[in-house]
């Protein structure tokens, strides 16, 4: 594949950089010839085809079949840019809704190797209508609990970004190539490019990430192991293990509790403490990041994705980094979480929020309705959900991720039904009693577990 242009290799190019000596199982859906020039009658289209095969070698602009990616089996589907810039037409869409159905009846996952300009001009609403049969056939994966990654490729544009690339559950881009609905010839002139490149997406929470292609098959196994489909029974499973505490030199914590309430804030509040990425790194060999609400927005105090332990069990996570929660970010998490309840993998989600972001912004983004969704995702969960308080605990804020049940907290943290300062300001007190009111709130771990709030102190 040629080094300086990865994201233009063909069709077959890309298959083999994933399945390598694995190999791969090209497969064909029955034969539905077209009429003369298309379904159109437009004039030239069938030499325009015959021309398009005999530069790539293919029938059509999509590959199909099954292979090994690492040492995990899936269904891989590829377009080939050089025919008709991977447009999709009514042959298309047979080998794309095929390639689901193949992946759905063998229970396999798929993954999408998208390169295309979108629907086939010639082929006109027949080739347009294919963008509802592979939602169709998305959805008819998606409901049978399969996982679909996309790996965008350049140009990734019109319906085929709109659906399979998009619509995946896990959308992986390779770097510089060209990503957004409307293709280079069709936006406005003076459109800012930087909103149509990849690296554009992942800065508006559309992709998950940008991996370079010398990274992309180890990324996409690792993929493919955590979201399954796994073994066990999805649901009710085992609960994700409860992260170890840790101190501030990155071992496991032994702290005194905090003796008051004041104490107890002061230390979750201390920059000292460990935060979220210390957790994670010390709780995952592998960590596997969902980035942004496909809604045009992301939260960098909010870490989501799908890890795998050391013994290479899948766990996803959601884990706040200290900061207010945005909108965002609790679209994120909702994202996550229903992903991995559907996929039949454990969460675990790490609380450490002052609160949610309460700013003129947040309220235009929906603040109210993101942590509904929040809390919603979290009752609806058929796997199992395991919370750790590893800081703040501010109100509904830290609240809309925590698990009922299966909350834990560690001696450096704290949960109040609001902050102690805001508390007292409420009550009309003075600044001198937040201590006492901090008191009051029975806001220190040993409280929480007395209140029934949380399960057991970690640490």
């Amino acid at each position: 594949m040629p080094e300086e242009t990865p994201a233009r290799a063909t069709a077959r190019e890309m298959i083999a950089l994933l399945t390598g000596a694995a190999g791969f199982t090209e497969h064909r859906p029955p034969p539905s010839p077209l009429p003369p020039d298309g379904p159109l009658g437009w004039v030239g289209y069938d030499a325009a085809r015959e021309r398009a095969s005999a530069r790539t070698g293919e029938e059509e602009s999509v590959v199909y079949g099954t292979g090994v990616v690492g040492d995990r089996a899936c269904v891989l589907f590829s377009f080939e840019f050089g025919f008709l810039g991977g447009s999709l037409g009514r042959q298309t869409g047979d080998r794309l809704a095929a390639a689901y159905e193949l992946a759905r009846t063998r229970r396999l996952p798929l993954v999408a190797l998208v390169a295309t300009g979108g629907s086939r001009m010639q082929e006109g609403m027949v080739a347009l209508t294919q963008l509802q049969r592979v939602a169709a056939a998305s959805t008819r994966l998606r409901a049978a609990g399969l996982p679909q990654i996309a790996v965008v490729r350049d140009p990734t544009t019109g319906g085929g970004w709109a659906t399979v690339g998009a619509g995946a559950d896990v959308v992986l881009a390779l770097p510089g190539a060209q990503v957004g609905f409307a293709g280079s010839r069709v936006r406005p002139p003076d459109a800012d490019p930087y909103a149509y490149s990849a690296e554009g997406q992942l800065a508006a929470g559309q992709v998950d990430a940008v991996v370079p292609h010398e990274e992309l098959t180890a990324t996409l196994a690792h993929w493919l192991t955590a979201l399954g489909p796994h073994e066990a029974p999805p649901a009710p499973g085992p609960a994700a293990p409860v992260p170890r505490a840790l101190s501030a030199a990155g071992a496991e914590s032994a702290a005194p509790l905090p003796e008051t309430g004041r104490e107890a804030v002061a230390r979750a509040r201390d920059p000292r403490r460990p935060r979220a990425e210390a957790y994670l790194a010390d709780y995952f060999a592998v960590r596997l990041p969902l980035h942004g609400d496909r809604s045009g927005g992301t939260d960098p105090g909010l870490l989501c994705g799908f890890g795998l332990r050391a013994d290479g069990r899948p766990v996803a996570y959601v884990a706040q980094c200290g900061t207010p929660t945005r909108p965002a970010g609790y679209r994120t998490a909702a994202r996550t979480i229903r992903l991995a309840d559907r996929l039949g993998v454990p969460v675990l989600t790490l609380v450490d929020t002052p609160g949610a972001a309460n700013d003129a912004e947040a309220e235009r983004a929906g603040a109210g309705a993101a942590i509904a969704d929040t809390f919603a995702a979290i009752a609806a969960a058929h796997v199992p959900v395991t919370t750790l308080v590893i800081g703040e605990g501010g109100s509904g804020g830290a609240l809309a991720l925590a698990a009922p049940g299966n909350t834990h907290v560690t001696v450096d943290s704290y949960f109040s039904v609001i902050a102690p300062e805001l508390a007292a300001a409420i009550l009309k007190r003075p600044p001198s009693e937040t201590g006492a009111t901090s008191d009051q709130l029975r806001l220190r771990p040993q409280d929480l577990v007395d209140l029934g709030f949380a399960r057991s102190i970690v640490g």
